[in-house]
């Protein structure tokens, strides 16, 4: 949980952030619930992370994309 709010933090706070950072940290966010999820199971909250890590890879997808594009 604490990734996922440091990249809300990060976003707010940092003027022009890094979206490898952003989207990296809350993947890595998504990915470390998604493990605690699976062993005290709560589907709805396993269900919201899901969404949050496919979020996190399209951002940092996008932001590949945008990196090769100015290369």
């Amino acid at each position: 949980m604490a990734c996922i709010i440091g990249a809300y933090a990060y976003l707010t706070l940092q003027p022009k952030h890094n979206p490898f950072i952003l989207h990296g940290t809350n993947l890595l966010g998504a990915a470390l619930l998604t493990v605690s999820l699976l062993v005290h199971t709560n589907w709805p909250s396993l269900v919201l992370e899901g969404f949050w890590a496919a979020i996190a890879i399209y951002g940092l997808i996008k932001a590949l994309i945008k990196r090769q594009q100015r290369a």
